[in-house]
């Protein structure tokens, strides 16, 4: 068997989230945590390749997506999707736009679109402009992100500097025209020499006909919910066969553990929420972990009964993010909560947890990781683009979730227990 589409994500959350959509098919997904150092073997109609690029140099995300490329070109995808956050962040150098221009070149492709909407979840697209629910992208909590905070909303301003090549627009209406029509506007804008091609869409009947006019491009980017319709399409058209169904997934027991690093919004709300639920909690403060390390919260933990679901937690507001970051700079002071949640991750797992929940993009990288996972099955879908995930760590068989930070509603992290229990 090959794969009929080959995905690249910026970072794990990502990652999980495009899975999920896609795996709402019932075709087998299968997510693979960093590039694969062995050749393609037991591949997926739909494979998805995690990296941890996001914020990396310019120089290492491109060559991380190269190599990603050509290992999905081995396991025989003749198409390609490179997914970013749906809120489009990165730096200003990059690395949405350079990545996406280093892929169009080694697949020797002149065009390609930039549709990060996901209606779902609220993000939307009008008229080139991001909006996150109600709020233009530079008026959300967006705006503090830390690591990649977001002061413009408009994608065309915001990819133009990260690329060599003109970009351009299809808006709402060429969109609600339907596929025909948006697929002309395509090839007018290419015969105009447009590479990079912001499409609008601000409802999922949009993300259809975006997904039937460029089903056929050789490469597509976006958030994971362009992607969402191409399983129908593939299976319309008999390109994907009908028996390609998913696996039964595995019982596991009730030990719990939720780590969450990200500093969002929804994630403070989410933390606040499973605290006042009663779950037993122990905020991770950066400051303390730069002169103690992560000691007393894996004392803390080997305390907990892990069937009451524990949380350990470093979200926390933007103003006290900021005094950390003040104090440690932004990159330690991010690395040390990862490695605190990395660590905990694995203590948690050795004493018991088949089921740990996590929060933000970068502490899913680094519990992955830690816990020596490659390869996830992706299972049933707790919220839009948050599935739980099955794999191996350690010779345990485990379930994961990875959440990006603004996804889900207050209740996630009780939610997605009783999801799995379902299930």
């Amino acid at each position: 068997m090959s794969t009929l589409l080959g995905c690249i994500a910026d970072d794990f959350t990502g990652a999980t989230d495009l899975a999920g959509l896609l795996a709402r098919s019932g075709v087998r997904v299968s997510l693979r945590i960093g590039v694969p150092t062995e050749p393609p073997r037991d591949v997926a109609e739909f494979e998805v390749i995690a990296l941890k690029s996001r914020t990396a140099p310019v120089d290492e995300a491109v060559g991380e997506a190269l190599a990603a490329l050509r290992w999905l070109q081995a396991a025989g995808a003749p198409r390609f999707f490179w997914k970013y956050c749906s809120t489009f962040d990165s730096t200003p150098e990059g690395n949405i736009g350079p990545v996406a221009e280093a892929l169009m070149k080694e697949l020797g492709v002149d065009q390609t679109i930039y549709c990060p909407a996901f209606p779902e979840n609220g993000r939307s697209i009008f008229m080139g402009n991001l909006f996150v629910g109600r709020q233009p992208l530079a008026e959300s909590p967006m705006k503090d992100h830390p690591l990649t905070p977001m002061r413009d909303s408009n994608l065309m301003r915001l990819l133009e500097p990260q690329v060599t090549r003109p970009v351009g627009l299809a808006d709402r209406l060429t969109v609600a025209a339907g596929a025909d029509v948006l697929h002309n506007e395509l090839d007018r804008l290419k015969a105009e020499g447009v590479a990079h091609v912001v499409v609008d869409a601000v409802a999922n009947d949009d993300l259809a006909i975006i997904a039937e006019a460029c089903r056929d491009m050789t490469l597509l980017t976006g958030g994971s919910a362009v992607a969402m319709p191409l399983p129908a399409l593939y299976l319309q058209d008999g390109t994907l066969s009908r028996d390609a169904i998913g696996g039964a997934k595995p019982q596991l027991g009730r030990q719990t553990v939720v780590l969450s690093g990200s500093c969002s919004a929804m994630t403070n709300k989410q933390v606040a929420h499973y605290q006042k639920a009663g779950a037993p909690a122990y905020r991770l403060d950066p400051l303390v972990l730069a002169e103690e390390g992560p000691k007393a919260a894996l004392d803390w933990l080997g305390q907990q009964d892990l069937a009451k679901a524990p949380i350990l937690y470093a979200t926390a507001e933007p103003e006290k993010v900021k005094a950390s970051q003040e104090k440690l700079g932004v990159a330690k002071a991010g690395a040390l909560v990862e490695e605190a949640l990395a660590h905990c991750a694995v203590a948690a797992r050795d004493a018991g947890a088949r089921r740990i929940i996590v929060a933000g993009g970068e502490t899913s990288g680094a519990v992955t990781k830690a816990l020596g996972v490659s390869q996830l099955d992706i299972g049933a879908e707790i919220a839009p683009g948050v599935p739980w995930t099955y794999c191996q760590s350690n010779g345990q068989q485990i379930a994961l979730t990875l959440k990006s930070g603004n996804f889900g509603s207050e209740s996630f992290f009780s939610d997605a227990q009783g999801v799995l229990d379902q299930s």
